[in-house]
């Protein structure tokens, strides 16, 4: 099976890990004091956490009503988000979050697999 993006540079692994939370504040204790991770809220509505070589390894974030997803996402990274979304759904999956760019780490997009999942796409 071939992939929709098939550059080596990115080996389709985990990047980036979002949990979407309806009270960030208490999510950022809860997983500060259970993991020890590092906080950095950077607005009322998301905070970078965790560490990998001193730089963030996820966030939390505030959901509101418009959110398009709550729980834990994870991110892979990918080429191309645009390609990747494409072949998703060309698969059986279903756009979540249009693909938007990030300022200072790319691209990114949310789909949800067949079974309702919510997986994301990260590029640079």
């Amino acid at each position: 099976m071939t992939s929709p993006d098939t550059n080596t540079e990115y080996p389709h692994t985990a990047a980036w890990f979002d949990i979407s939370t309806p009270d960030a504040p208490r999510a950022h204790r809860f997983y500060q004091e259970l993991f020890g991770w590092p906080v950095n809220v950077l607005d009322g509505t998301y905070a970078l956490v965790g560490a990998d070589g001193g730089r963030p390894a996820g966030g939390i974030g505030q959901a509101g009503p418009g959110s398009p997803y709550t729980g834990v996402v994870v991110y892979f990274r990918v080429a191309d988000v645009d390609v990747a979304l494409a072949k998703a759904e060309e698969l059986g999956g279903s756009r979540r979050l249009e693909p938007q760019s990030l300022p200072g780490m790319g691209r990114m997009a949310v789909f949800t697999d067949p079974d309702g999942n919510p997986v994301g796409l990260l590029s640079a």
